[in-house]
């Protein structure tokens, strides 16, 4: 469709598109660098090789081995409600977002599913301070979420400044 709203084959295209592309850089750090390697690209970026096993910030990546199949349980719920919502057709800035965090989700699905882990490949520091590890999939959730929050808090302004106090 034409206008403020978008084909869900366009919106889950992009989903496909973003999971294709995380699974190719991660599939490209794997055969191109050693497990724990790390390559300087500048003073504030690397390239790296580390695997997480747990959630955002490695949260339970030392619980043993359950919390596989517990993420990738939530991960497969999250995917499913976001493909019902991409599906909905929602307005076009929520339909992006959505699709942009079920592509990073289907992305770090697949590594739990094939790896048991996700391989993470993008290291941003400060001197001695690194922010954790990323990859494809975790900027398209952030990417995702930003533009969810925003979109909503945009229409939530244009529905405010159209409601006129008609009282005067």
């Amino acid at each position: 469709m034409i206008g403020k709203y978008l084909s869900p084959y366009a919106l889950l295209s992009i989903s496909g598109l973003i999971a294709a592309s995380d699974q190719i850089v991660k599939w490209l750090v794997q055969q191109s660098m050693a497990y724990g390697e790390s390559v300087s690209v500048t003073p504030f970026f690397s390239w790296v090789h580390v695997w997480n096993t747990g959630a955002a910030f490695s949260l339970f990546a030392n619980g043993g081995g359950w919390q596989r199949y517990f993420l990738i349980g939530i991960a497969v719920v999250v995917s499913i409600l976001l493909i019902k919502l991409v599906l909905e057709n929602r307005h076009k800035g929520e339909a992006i977002a959505y699709s942009l965090i079920l592509g990073g989700a289907m992305g770090n699905l697949i590594d739990r599913i094939f790896r048991g882990y996700v391989v993470d490949s993008f290291d941003v520091y400060w001197r001695a301070w690194h922010w954790p590890a990323f990859n494809v999939a975790d900027i398209a959730i952030v990417l995702g979420v930003l533009l969810f929050v925003s979109s909503s808090l945009l229409r939530e302004r244009t529905n405010t400044n159209v409601e006129t106090d008609w009282s005067d």
